[in-house]
């Protein structure tokens, strides 16, 4: 029995663990790329972690965290701050819940083209139609889900035990 709870003890901690990498690369790669991951023409790297929701339960609160803090530097204040958070904890749990099927990769896209979209065609100096705002982040968000993500998850799969769950 004392093995059985040691071993449900190391996973509770490769958890935590493993949330903290993902917060921390979110935060690392936004931070680093910070030019081009902001505004309306950006291109968000780190947003390539959010199909990891798909292989770890643990990637949804990390990925909140991450871009909760990483939005502290951008030039949108306290709007973007909780929005575009609360945006990503949307899109990560929709991609959890839908896991097994091929949406849990169009959350992250989908959300972030709207949602997003709406306040920052508020915010922004650049006075363009929200559709316009739209196709901007849609096109960016599908390119760090799609040439970024789907490889990441791949590759998880394939050398990640952990993944099989």
């Amino acid at each position: 029995m004392e093995r059985a709870e040691g071993g449900e003890k190391k996973d509770v901690l490769k958890r935590i663990v493993r949330g903290g990498v993902i917060a921390s690369v979110y935060v690392g790669v936004t931070y680093a790329l910070a030019p081009i991951s902001f505004g309306q023409f950006q291109f968000r790297a780190a947003e390539g972690l959010t199909l990891l929701p798909i292989l770890y339960p643990e990637a949804v609160p990390a990925l909140f965290i991450g871009c909760f803090l990483a939005n502290l530097i951008g030039p949108y204040g306290i709007l973007d701050v909780i929005l575009g958070s609360l945006t990503t904890l949307l899109a990560a749990v929709l991609t959890r819940v839908t896991r097994r099927s091929l949406v849990a990769y169009v959350w992250p896209i989908l959300l972030n083209a709207f949602i997003v979209s709406a306040y920052l065609c508020f915010l922004s100096e650049i006075r363009l139609s929200y559709w316009a705002f739209v196709l901007s982040i849609g096109v960016s968000e599908a390119a760090s889900v799609l040439l970024i993500g789907v490889p990441l998850v791949r590759f998880l799969r394939a050398s990640d035990p952990d993944t099989n769950s």
